[in-house]
């Protein structure tokens, strides 16, 4: 099995080498990510600077390894189209430190590099941890492992990548797994103004997530009650139950 990695921690994240070392016991594993951190990326792609690749070594296995002045996204397409001669068998993205839940997705980096390679049509999962401090990576690339040799045996559904958040807590307190919908994430924003030392004013935001844990069957709800989520992913964003109430608005040129 050949698996391609990527992140958005960038490539010297505890995370993704935790990642890389546990996967390579079972894969060929090329890693294409990030040269600096680039959360909160989305799916921005570079169109106006070339992309730069460096060789690098990943400690503690013999993966090839490069990092690229890009986003997660640009990794996976630059990966996919150049550097290697054939297309992986799977992409995976992460492991990302913190949690990439409901409507975070939009945001992320990690999960977009898994949707851009569900996009050149290779399965994508991206894996997060639930927390930002103290992460215990080993036991989530673990659990990584175990799913890519299940998924390895089983048709991975066409334009569709898997969103997984696994909690940071000892696996024996692991309720199961849930395969999950997107769940609800409101932020309560605010950016406060500062001024820098030569006089110029600059906005830094911060705010306060506001989750709805009480929506069963959501991911937020997964992660909640010691769960794995599992969210399955369309890259059609069409919202097709309503393409005939915006014909009945009858809108004119």
């Amino acid at each position: 099995m050949n698996i391609l990695i990527t992140n958005d921690d960038g490539i010297n994240s505890a995370g993704l080498i935790a990642l890389v070392q546990t996967i390579s016991e079972i894969a060929n594993v090329t890693v294409v990510a990030p040269d600096r951190e680039r959360s909160a990326t989305a799916h921005a792609i570079t169109m106006h600077k070339p992309l730069r690749v460096e060789e690098i070594e990943i400690p503690g296995c013999d993966a090839l390894g490069y990092k690229v002045n890009g986003t997660p996204s640009d990794c996976v397409k630059l990966a996919l189209e150049a550097l290697l001669n054939n297309a992986p068998d799977l992409v995976l993205s992460g492991i990302n430190r913190g949690a990439n839940l409901g409507t975070d997705v939009i945001y992320s980096g990690t999960v977009s590099a898994a949707f851009e390679a569900a996009l050149l049509g290779v399965p994508g999962i991206a894996l997060s941890v639930t927390s930002r401090e103290n992460v215990e990576f080993n036991h989530a690339a673990d659990f990584a492992k175990k799913l890519c040799q299940q998924v390895s045996r089983k048709i991975f559904p066409k334009d569709t990548l898997l969103n997984v958040n696994i909690p940071n807590i000892k696996p024996e307190r692991i309720a199961g797994i849930a395969i999950t919908h997107l769940g609800t994430i409101r932020y309560k924003d605010s950016f406060e103004r500062r001024t820098d030392p030569r006089g110029k004013v600059y906005y830094w935001l911060a705010g306060e997530a506001i989750e709805d844990t009480n929506d069963k069957g959501s991911d937020v709800w997964a992660i909640k009650n010691n769960f794995i989520s599992i969210t399955p992913i369309l890259i059609d964003l069409t919202k097709y139950d309503i393409i005939d109430t915006i014909r009945d608005w009858n809108l004119k040129l």
